[in-house]
């Protein structure tokens, strides 16, 4: 069959961008069962982020990004939010932050300890935090600040909302990815007193095990990850992970990718519910 010449993108997200802690965004390829790195892009500003996904592109992208893409349902109904995927998203986009912990923090406070927060289908299988959680990580509001943005760039994300079919969005997880290489070994931080040699030496270990395709996720697809000399030292050396992060959203959105080609209809998704959305290969 004939391959749809794709870009790839992954993207390291930011609920609150500066010059010193950036989105980042990594571009690249499929060549041969080899995902090759082209670039990485920067954005110490939201708006600017949303304007480099508005742009048209010259070759259809498909990217994965690390931000949750819904809410658990139990939380939804039980605040009495719209149950449809896009009325939510409108409903969440207009409340401020404080509105939003002040609503999270009284459905917490009335569960009982252990089980606090409320979980979507997709965090079992993907290992992921609670996507309501406001604090370590703030993934709640890096949903309020990403997700309405890439659906005013007019991004497609299947299985949730119908945009642009040449530019396609999908919720990715590097720590999925990571685990299945490290296990529960840290290989990053942005507390630099946590910024250890051991650190440097597991995002070292990681990026070998993407070059040489001994990866669970890339084995399966005959996928390995290419990288020039300078890009693997620019990746071990940024202690905060960022950019490695970004590299391996990449990746998943190349396994999604190879799904596609090779006919699933959802990108490698399974049938999810549609208010809560899917982390891509979990």
């Amino acid at each position: 069959m004939n391959t749809p010449s794709f870009t790839l993108m992954g993207c390291d997200f930011t609920s609150a961008p500066s010059r010193r802690k950036p989105i980042v965004l990594a571009l690249g390829h499929l060549d041969r069962g080899r995902v090759v790195l082209q670039a990485l892009e920067t954005f110490d500003d939201l708006g600017h982020w949303q304007a480099r996904l508005q742009q048209q592109p010259e070759s259809p992208w498909v990217g994965g990004f690390d931000l949750p893409f819904g809410l658990p349902r139990e939380l939804i109904i039980s605040l009495g939010w719209p149950s449809g995927w896009l009325p939510f998203l409108r409903h969440y986009a207009a409340m401020s932050r404080s509105e939003i912990r002040l609503a999270f923090k009284a459905f917490c406070d009335g569960r009982p300890a252990g089980a606090k927060f409320a979980h979507r289908a997709t965090d079992g299988p993907a290992g992921s935090s609670p996507s309501m959680k406001w604090v370590n990580p703030p993934v709640a509001f890096m949903l309020h600040a990403g997700v309405p943005r890439l659906v005013a760039a007019g991004v497609s994300l299947p299985g949730l909302h119908l945009g642009d079919p040449n530019r396609v969005a999908l919720e990715a997880y590097p720590g999925l990815l990571a685990r299945s290489v490290l296990g529960h070994a840290p290989y990053k931080s942005d507390d630099k007193a946590r910024q250890t040699p051991e650190r440097l030496i597991a995002r070292r270990t990681l990026i070998e095990a993407l070059e040489s395709g001994r990866v669970p996720l890339l084995q399966g697809a005959g996928l390995r990850l290419k990288l020039s000399h300078a890009q693997r030292d620019q990746l071990a050396d940024d202690a905060s992970g960022d950019r490695l992060d970004a590299v391996v959203c990449l990746l998943q959105a190349s396994w999604a990718l190879h799904q596609h080609n090779n006919g699933h209809p959802c990108w490698g998704l399974p049938p999810f519910d549609p208010l809560e959305g899917w982390i891509v290969s979990a």
